[in-house]
C-alpha cells in the first residue's frame, strides 16, 4: 500500500464512528476529483502527489479501524460511486476478502458509470499484494472478473501471458477490448499480428483499441488507417479525439496535415481539429491558434495547443489574461440544466492573444515549420522523459505515447498510476 501505511497495532481502542466516517466520505471525494485531476490542463505530477498523500491517509484510517472500517465501507455503497467502490476495493484487496471482492465486480456491472472506481483499487494497491487475488480473477469464468483482472495487470504495466493470449480472443467483446488494449499497454509486440487482425472487430471499442495497441507496438500502415477513419467517424467526442490526436502524433507532415485538411472539412468541431493540431505539433500552425485565442470559446484550447507545441508556460510567462467576466466553468446549480458535462478547459489558464504573438515573434526562429514539436522540441526520448518529468498532465500523457513510438514494445508510461510510484519509475529511466 501507501507509505503512510500504519501498523495494525494502533488499532488498540474502538474507533471513533465520527472519524471513520469522515474518512470515508473524504477518500471518495477525493478519488473523485482524481479521476478529474489526472486528465487536467494545470496539474502536474507534484500536485497529484499531494493529493494520493491525502488519499492515502485516508484509507489508512479506514483501514485501522479494522472490522468497523470494512463494514462502513460496504454500507457506503448504498449509493455506489466511483469514489465509494474504490475505497471499497482497496479495503477488500488489501485483506484479501475474495468472496466481498466478487461482490464489488457485480456491483461495477450494475453500476457502470461506477467501475473504474473498482479498477483503479487495483493500480492503487502494491502488485506485490495483489498476485494471488488476480491471478484468481483471470483464471475466473466470470468476464466481469477477467476484465478486472486483465485491468489491474495493465495498471502495473504487468504482462497477463496466456491470459492475455485468450481474452482477446474472448466471445465477450468488452473482455476483448481490454485484452486489446492490455497489449499495448504491456509492450506485448508479439500480439501485434493478433491486434491488427482485430481492425475489423465488428465492436466499435475493440476496433479503437486493437489501432491503438497495434500502433504504439509497430505497426505504421492499416492501424493508421483505422484511427483516421475513427477520428472522422462521429461516434464520441473522447473517442474522436484520442484516435485523431494518436493518428497525428504518428503521421509525417504531410500526411498529418491532409489529416488536419479532413477534419475541418468533415467534422464541424473546431474543437476537435484544434487539438488535432496541437499532437500534430507542427509551428505552422502557431498563428492560426493565436487568431483563435481571441474567441472566449477556443481560446483556453488554443493556448494549451500553443503550449503542447512551443512548451511555452502561458501562466508563468505571464502571457495570460483574466478570464471575461460571467464565463461559465462546469455545470450549474440549475437543477433544470441538463448539461452536467465538465469544462475540459477548467484549470487552463486564459491566454492574452497580443502578448503571445509578442513571443512568437521573439521565438518563432527556434521552431521549423513541417516539423513535429512537442512542449518545445523534437519528441527524442530524453526530451520525452523531460516532459514526463515536469510536464502538465496532458503533455505527459502525449509525452507517454512519443516514448512507445519510439520504442514500439515498450510498455506504455501510466500517468494515472500513484505518484509515489510513477516517480519510483521515472528514477529508473
Amino acid at each position: 500500500m501507501s507509505p503512510l501505511r500504519l501498523k495494525s497495532a494502533v488499532n488498540a481502542r474502538p474507533p471513533v464512528l465520527a472519524i471513520l466516517h469522515q474518512h470515508l466520505e473524504d477518500a471518495a471525494c477525493l478519488r473523485n476529483t482524481r479521476s478529474t485531476l489526472v486528465r487536467a490542463p494545470h496539474v502536474k505530477l507534484r500536485h497529484l502527489g499531494r493529493l494520493d498523500e491525502r488519499i492515502a491517509a485516508h484509507l489508512d484510517g479506514i483501514a485501522v479501524a479494522g472490522r468497523a472500517g470494512a463494514q462502513m465501507s460496504m454500507q457506503a455503497l448504498d449509493r455506489p460511486g466511483r469514489g465509494e467502490l474504490f475505497t471499497a476495493a482497496v479495503g477488500c484487496i488489501e485483506a484479501h476478502a475474495a468472496k466481498t471482492l466478487l461482490q464489488l465486480i457485480a456491483l461495477s456491472e450494475a453500476v457502470p458509470a461506477a467501475r473504474s472506481g473498482l479498477h483503479s483499487a487495483f493500480g492503487w494497491v502494491s502488485a506485490s499484494r495483489l498476485q494471488e487475488t488476480v491471478g484468481a480473477l483471470l483464471e475466473s469464468d466470470d468476464p466481469a472478473a477477467q476484465r478486472a483482472g486483465i485491468a489491474a495487470c495493465a495498471q502495473h504495466r504487468v504482462d497477463p501471458k496466456r491470459f492475455l493470449d485468450a481474452a482477446i480472443a474472448s466471445q465477450d467483446a468488452a473482455v476483448r477490448a481490454r485484452a486489446l488494449q492490455c497489449a499495448g499497454e504491456t509492450g506485448r509486440i508479439d500480439l501485434l499480428a493478433s491486434c491488427i487482425a482485430h481492425l475489423g472487430d465488428e465492436d466499435a471499442s475493440c476496433r479503437i483499441h486493437a489501432a491503438t495497441a497495434a500502433l504504439l507496438l509497430g505497426d505504421r500502415r492499416a492501424s493508421l488507417d483505422v484511427l483516421q477513419a475513427l477520428a472522422l467517424a462521429h461516434a464520441d467526442a473522447a473517442a474522436d479525439a484520442a484516435t485523431a490526436a494518436l493518428a497525428a502524433s504518428t503521421l509525417p507532415p504531410g500526411d498529418a496535415h491532409a489529416l488536419l485538411q479532413r477534419i475541418a472539412a468533415q467534422r464541424d468541431s473546431k474543437r476537435l481539429l484544434i487539438r488535432t493540431v496541437a499532437h500534430a505539433g507542427d509551428p505552422h500552425y502557431i498563428p492560426w491558434l493565436i487568431e483563435l485565442m481571441q474567441d472566449d470559446q477556443f481560446a483556453r484550447v488554443a493556448g494549451e495547443s500553443f503550449s503542447l507545441i512551443t512548451g511555452a508556460d502561458i501562466a508563468w510567462l505571464d502571457l495570460d489574461r483574466k478570464p471575461p467576466a460571467h464565463w461559465p466553468s462546469g455545470p450549474s446549480d440549475d437543477p433544470n440544466d441538463t448539461d452536467v458535462a465538465m469544462d475540459e478547459d477548467d484549470g487552463a489558464p486564459w491566454p492574452d492573444a497580443d502578448k503571445i504573438a509578442q513571443w512568437w515573434r521573439a521565438n518563432a526562429s527556434r521552431f521549423q515549420s513541417g516539423q513535429r514539436y512537442l512542449c518545445g522540441a523534437p519528441p527524442s526520448r530524453a526530451h520525452c522523459i523531460g516532459v514526463l518529468k515536469d510536464g502538465y498532465q496532458r503533455q505527459r500523457m502525449a509525452a507517454a505515447r512519443h516514448l512507445c513510438l519510439l520504442d514500439p514494445g515498450a510498455p506504455l508510461f501510466n500517468c494515472a498510476a500513484p505518484a509515489w510510484r510513477q516517480q519510483r519509475r521515472l528514477a529508473m529511466l
